[in-house]
């Protein structure tokens, strides 16, 4: 079921239904020592990445999957950022469905990531916060109890409380 009717999410069908956003396939990052942040998220996750480009030498691009649905996460060598990219960490910011924030926090933290914005309670069960990482990304934290709910739902109905992986 969609979240604002009670009709089952289907599949795109038509032009229209092609265009709209479906989900998120991919957080993209940058970070102008590839092999490095390789290695500072394989700390962070537990796991390291299943994708790596070139095969031979240097990467210059890595992908981790990560999370209860596998999400994809990808390093890109900042060389290949268009021209006039903003440097400084900003913008939009994903945040990763965590269950314990304050852990995770402070384990990010840990690792080397500067706080960006504190463990912040939002109400009805809702907790974010945000570093930056070792390489000038913003990388998002939330407790979030729709994500749970959801999560729960596709599962049919049993606990999603439960973390499934390692990781943030």
């Amino acid at each position: 079921m969609s979240e604002t009717s009670d009709t089952p999410s289907r599949p795109a069908t038509g032009p229209r239904e092609r265009a709209v956003p479906r989900g998120i396939a991919q957080m993209g990052l940058w970070a102008d020592d590839v092999p490095a942040a390789a290695e500072w998220y394989t700390r962070v996750f537990g796991i390291g990445p299943y994708f790596v480009r070139p095969l031979e030498g240097a990467p210059l691009y890595v992908e981790f999957r990560i999370g209860d649905r596998g999400d994809e996460l990808g390093i890109t060598d900042r060389s290949f950022a268009s021209a006039g990219a903003p440097r400084a960490p900003g913008g939009a910011v994903t945040s990763w469905h965590v269950d314990d924030i304050e852990a995770a926090f402070e384990r990010l933290l840990s690792l080397g990531a500067e706080e960006y914005q504190p463990v912040t309670p939002r109400g009805e069960g809702f907790v974010t916060a945000s570093v930056v990482d070792p390489f000038g990304n913003v990388l998002g934290l939330i407790h979030s109890p729709h994500y749970l709910a959801v999560l729960s739902e596709r599962e049919g109905g049993g606990s999603a409380s439960a973390p499934r992986q390692a990781g943030v």
